[in-house]
């Protein structure tokens, strides 16, 4: 793998960490996948079986015990049913590796709307070996309706759902062609940018990110983790402010405390009364203080 790949790999991972945190008890129901809801997401960077390294794009644990691996396709060929067979290989070694026992897999490939549904097929068979795919095509999916509603509630400081969260983040890929999808990435961006809810924000962004990994373009790519960075960065400043107010709070409370019992101490020491008499309504003063209070005064 190039130095390049290896870069690019680790921003997705980077990025994928927010995501990962989000995408648990959520579902890919509004894909058209019939699958139980998410319970984890697992790494990605499967066992090495061969010397080149292979990464599908995620693999999650569901409700049900299985495993859903996922990958996202733009093209379609006969030959990339053996590049799945490499990631169920791989999958099921780690598993027993680590638990000792066989799970249910499920292979999972979402085509963009670039693929139709009559160009592909779901089922190899071999002879000594038969799977079948789990086939979602987003070219069955409104885009235009969905833009359309999500824009609609956006605009109107409406909460979004968790299924259209979900749509928001897969949205892009509903698009043929790389120059609908760069426009709707663009688009998608300047939506999520009116989104006042910021870690539903962040989530829509990050996911759009892991999602339309393969076909955003880099400068689209860096705008929006730059968004990310400074609205982070701008979390991290609103609570330092906070932190600071606060701060100045209690450190003025704290100070005009001291000074009542400053101006009490003075008050008993004139009069000439025992100090210790008294000590119980004293909190922040110290002997030390009382001593000097005491020395002023002579």
């Amino acid at each position: 793998m190039s130095g390049e790949s290896e870069i690019a790999y680790q921003n997705k991972d980077i990025t994928a960490k927010y995501l990962e945190q989000h995408l648990k008890n959520k579902s890919f129901a509004v894909y058209g996948i019939n699958i139980p809801k998410i319970v984890d997401v697992l790494p990605t960077n499967l066992p090495i079986i061969e010397a080149n390294e292979l990464r599908l794009d995620n693999l999650f644990e569901l409700e049900d015990g299985s495993l859903a691996l996922v990958d996202y396709e733009s093209t379609y060929a006969d030959i990339d049913k053996i590049k799945y067979l490499n990631y169920i290989v791989r999958t099921l070694k780690r598993n027993m590796e680590k638990h000792s026992m066989l799970r249910k897999i499920r292979m999972i490939v979402i085509y963009t709307a670039d693929i139709e549904p009559a160009r592909t097929r779901p089922f190899m068979d071999v002879g000594c070996l038969k799977f079948q795919l789990q086939e979602a095509f987003l070219t069955e999916l409104d885009s235009e309706g969905i833009r359309d509603r999500l824009w609609e509630r956006v605009k109107h400081r409406e909460k979004l759902t968790e299924e259209e969260q979900m749509q928001f983040i897969i949205l892009p890929l509903t698009y043929k062609g790389q120059e609908k999808k760069q426009a709707c990435i663009r688009e998608c961006f300047e939506m999520a940018k009116e989104v006042q809810d910021i870690p539903v924000q962040t989530f829509m962004l990050s996911g759009m990110l892991v999602f339309a990994d393969k076909v955003i373009a880099d400068r689209d790519s860096k705008e929006i983790r730059r968004w990310l960075e400074m609205t982070k960065v701008g979390r991290l400043i609103e609570e330092e402010k906070l932190e600071y107010a606060r701060e100045q709070v209690e450190k003025a409370s704290a100070e005009v405390a001291r000074s009542k019992e400053t101006e009490f101490a003075r008050i008993l020491l004139k009069r000439g009364d025992d100090i210790e008499e008294f000590k119980g309504f004293f909190t922040i003063l110290t002997d030390e203080d009382m001593e000097r209070i005491k020395r002023e005064i002579e």
